[in-house]
């Protein structure tokens, strides 16, 4: 049951990357791009835990996950920033 519950989360964060994504290829709207890349890294990281949950069982892969989360927010926040400014 919880592995569904990690692909949902992750098949979630795909949508809405892709959804945001394809606002922007329609408006150019730069804080949709930043928004959607964000929801790029989070899908990368659900997709994480459950490789390191599910899968890997053996190998901690927390380090990278956090890395992926950290990451794909610091995109948003230099987005939200940037977009502040102007």
């Amino acid at each position: 049951m919880a592995s569904a519950v990690y692909l949902l989360a992750a098949f979630t964060s795909l949508a809405c990357s892709a959804l945001l994504l394809r606002g922007y290829a329609r408006g150019r709207r730069r804080l949709l791009l930043w928004s959607g890349l964000c929801f790029a890294g989070l899908t990368v990281s659900n997709c994480l835990v459950f490789v390191d949950i599910v899968v890997l069982t053996s190998v901690n892969l927390f380090p990278l996950r956090l890395a992926t989360t950290t990451a794909s927010l610091a995109v948003l926040l230099f987005g939200l920033i940037w977009e502040s400014g102007q």
